[in-house]
Order: structure tokens, then C-alpha cells, then sequence
């Protein structure tokens, strides 16, 4: 799914060069749940921007289910960011004053091509996957923060992406509510999605089948994990 070959990234200011990353070179096969972990400023938040096309590489290869980004427009991007990935953020991004039913609708109504019954049906399902049923008219402002982000990675399943982006998902989250919130990205590791997860947090890495540790824009490891966390709670407590 994902082939990166001495990928580069530079940031320039003031007439100075910073490199954030350097020679870093992997492949994703589909259905992987891969954690990238590093200290701060180790390059692993400029990978996943990278990889999720929200972001252009410096230099080297990317390419994505066979498409190489620098062969594509910014809109030739927008397109398969919208349709074939989920974006889950430490942030959660959501609109405080809109219900959670429309802050999951949002990636539906950019992508324009589903009707009308069948957006309401999708919509519905992601909010149900991660147990917001009861919780579909309410505010997004006036949520928890586990509940928050639980919306958002319903928001980032309602297009039934190829690979799921996370960028810190835990970090804004009591321990329950991170827990909450990593079994059900498990979850949708074991119905089959990818996943690549940024955590600078062991416990949330130990979820994935593959840690990558990146140290000063480079790769120092990149290794499979020999027992996985599971999580054997119930998912909604």
C-alpha cells in the first residue's frame, strides 16, 4: 500500500536549512497497524503528514496504492486524500457548535458523490462503531474528550478509507478514554483497515503490529512487535 524510498524533508527560514528528515525508507503492506515513536522533534509528525499527503516531500520516493505523489496535482491529492484515507488528530479538529452527526458528515459533503439516503445510513453506522449512537444530535463541544475523539475517528471512518491517520490520539486523554480510544483503532485492525499511528507513548505502540523509532529525521529501528497489547475490556465502560 505505501512504498517510501529515501524520503527527504527540509524546512527553510532566513536563508538557513533544517532537515527533518532523511534517507528514511519503508513499505506499509494493507492491513498493518504500524507506530511511528520518537522523541520530540525526531521527524515523526512531518512523516505522517508526509504519508498523508498533507505534506510534500523534499526529495525521494512516495508512492500510494501505486500512485507516486510527485507525479500528482494538489487536487489529484485532495481527491485520494478525501476518499481513500481518515485523519485521526491529537486535536480532534471538530466543530464545537455542530451536532456530532454533522461534524462526521463533513468528509461526505466535500466528496459529493453520495446520495443522500446513503450518507445518512454511513453517518449513523460510524457513530454506532464507536458507541455514539445515543450521542448523534449532541454538541461536539459539549462531549468529553474520549467521546470527542471517538467522534473523530468516526468521522474519519464514514468514507470507508483504505488506511486510518493518527497523529497523537491519546495524548489529550485520561488513561480510560485512551484506552477507549485504542480499542477501537484494534478493532479496525483486526476487520482488516491499516493503520499508522504516531505516539510518543509505549503503551498506545504496544496496540500495533510494527513499531518504527525515528531519531533525528532517520530510522534507528523497525521491528515487529512480539506481543501486542489487546485490549480485553469492554470498549465502552
Amino acid at each position: 500500500m505505501i512504498s517510501v524510498t529515501n524520503l527527504v524533508k527540509d524546512y527553510r527560514d532566513d536563508g538557513s536549512t533544517t532537515r527533518a528528515l532523511a534517507a528514511v525508507s519503508f513499505d506499509v503492506a494493507k492491513g498493518e497497524f504500524v507506530a511511528i515513536m520518537g522523541p520530540s522533534g525526531s521527524g515523526k509528525s512531518t512523516l505522517l503528514h508526509i504519508l498523508s499527503f498533507l505534506d510534500r516531500p523534499s526529495g525521494g520516493t512516495y508512492a500510494f496504492n501505486g500512485k507516486r505523489i510527485e507525479d500528482l496535482f494538489d487536487e489529484d491529492l485532495a481527491h485520494i486524500r478525501n476518499r481513500e484515507m481518515g485523519f485521526v488528530f491529537q486535536s480532534f479538529n471538530l466543530l464545537g457548535r455542530s451536532s456530532v452527526y454533522e461534524n462526521v458528515e463533513m468528509p461526505l459533503l466535500y466528496a459529493g458523490h453520495i446520495p443522500a439516503r446513503e450518507r445518512a445510513a454511513r453517518i449513523r453506522e460510524a457513530i454506532a462503531s464507536v458507541g455514539l449512537a445515543e450521542k448523534t444530535e449532541v454538541e461536539a463541544g459539549k462531549l468529553s474528550g474520549g467521546e470527542k475523539q471517538r467522534v473523530a475517528i468516526a468521522r474519519a471512518l464514514v468514507t470507508n478509507p483504505d488506511v486510518v491517520f493518527a497523529d497523537e490520539p491519546t495524548g489529550n486523554l485520561d488513561s480510560q478514554s485512551g484506552a477507549q480510544v485504542m480499542a477501537i483503532l484494534e478493532n479496525l485492525h483486526r476487520a482488516g483497515r491499516t493503520i499508522i499511528l504516531v505516539t510518543h507513548e509505549t503503551y498506545t505502540a504496544e496496540f500495533a503490529n510494527r513499531v518504527i523509532r525515528l531519531k533525528d529525521g532517520r530510522i534507528v529501528s523497525d521491528e515487529t512487535t512480539a506481543n501486542r497489547r489487546v485490549y480485553t475490556g469492554e470498549f465502552f465502560k
